[in-house]
């Protein structure tokens, strides 16, 4: 058993004991948003605020599967309870429900936890899923899938992605389900509004590292196959610069960029950390890479490049391209992006590029520094046609 799920097994289990019962009684009424972790929370994110911004007073409980996802967000303040979702089981599902009583139930992209969905479908209570995207092979269109395609005709309405996903539903007889987009469009731009802005001082060091030069790459969210070949990058051109934001801040992986870098980097933590404010710009105007080894930078760093590389590509999976096509950058990242709708549309709109070893890294990075008004140009115009999905679903379900 691995230690994600020993920690879900274990959480699981409090949400409900007779302590948390009593929390959950508390919150009875409460309009029940769920998500798997922190990606799916973030989609829920923007009609949490929207919602209470509208009516301060409507409760709200969020529920996670990761546990990762729970811990990043357990003290989230629009909340008025956070918890694991108990294993769902029928049992666990009848005794959930019956105790908080929710007013909606609002499941997030993937979320689809049959012994919920019906217990909410039986006590008639509006079910929906947002920002839901669906593929052909998925389970619920195998010939094996039938029993999962009726739990989503019990949804009260889908909000899907793209028309794709409502093509496909409704091919298989699902018919309860309309084009809405993603809200991460939103949160993202609500980000970019305010990132710099919150996070005030935390940005003096990069902005003195980036000063004068104007080829600036931003690197997030990046595993050891992404920063073997931007290190390549940077031995090949000197007159560029680095801003690093690695996915893991192990110090495993800590170790491994110092080795393929040789050390040649200046960290984030000891630049902030240092006491001397004139000495600290001096190394980051000399340095040409920065590692920021601190969490909660990332978004509010891609300001501060021309170009943007998404990390994953190499592995299960690109990481958030919308974070840096918001501030209208041209995207870069590796080789698996299918299941990304937004990655594959930043391409068609000529703003991103996918690349596979490094002469297409190269090639790839050397056009967009030279074209990085245009291409960024294009990203931000995609960004800004798929903004508005949060007031579209808003407005159906708190109409």
């Amino acid at each position: 058993m691995s230690e994600k799920f020993k920690a879900y097994w274990k959480g699981q289990r409090t949400t409900l004991d007779k302590k948390h019962i009593a929390l959950l009684e508390q919150n009875c009424g409460a309009v029940w948003f769920h998500a798997a972790s922190v990606g799916e929370f973030e989609q829920a994110r923007p009609l949490i605020e929207k919602l209470k911004a509208n009516n301060p007073r409507r409760k709200v409980v969020v529920t996670f599967f990761s546990p990762s996802g729970y811990e990043a967000r357990k003290n989230y303040e629009l909340a008025d309870g956070i918890y694991y979702l108990p294993l769902p089981t029928r049992r666990n599902a009848k005794r959930f429900i019956k105790v908080l009583q929710p007013s909606m139930a609002i499941f997030v992209k993937y979320e689809f936890w049959p012994a919920y969905i019906r217990e909410l479908s039986k006590k008639q209570i509006p079910t929906y899923s947002i920002c839901a995207i669906f593929r052909k092979h998925q389970y619920f269109f195998r010939w094996w899938g039938h029993s999962q395609l009726r739990i989503l005709k019990r949804f009260t309405h889908i909000f899907v992605q793209d028309e794709a996903s409502r093509r496909l539903l409704a091919e298989h007889g699902v018919h309860n389900a309309s084009v809405a987009g993603d809200t991460r469009f939103d949160r993202m731009a609500d980000v970019m509004t305010n990132g710099r802005k919150i996070n005030g001082e935390r940005l003096t060091p990069v902005a003195q590292f980036v000063e004068g030069c104007e080829r600036v790459l931003v690197a997030g969210s990046t595993w050891p196959k992404d920063e073997v070949l931007l290190q390549k990058y940077m031995a090949k051109d000197p007159l560029a610069k680095l801003i690093l934001v690695p996915h893991e801040l192990t110090e495993k992986h800590l170790q491994f960029i110092f080795n393929l870098f040789k050390g040649s980097f200046v960290r984030y933590s000891s630049i902030t950390n240092a006491s001397s404010p004139i000495s600290s710009r001096n190394i980051l105007q000399n340095a040409n890479i920065l590692l920021v080894d601190t969490m909660g930078l990332l978004s509010a760093t891609y300001p501060f490049g021309q170009v943007a590389y998404i990390g994953g590509g190499f592995g299960v999976g690109i990481h958030n391209t919308i974070e840096a096509a918001v501030y209208g950058k041209p995207i870069l990242f590796g080789p698996n992006y299918e299941h990304f709708r937004e990655a594959k549309e930043l391409i068609d709109a000529g703003a991103a590029r996918s690349i596979k070893k490094y002469s297409e890294l190269e090639a790839a990075l050397d056009t967009a520094f030279n074209n990085h008004v245009e291409l960024g140009a294009k990203a931000a115009e995609y960004v800004t046609s798929e903004l508005g999905t949060t007031d579209k679903i808003y407005k159906e379900i708190f109409k």
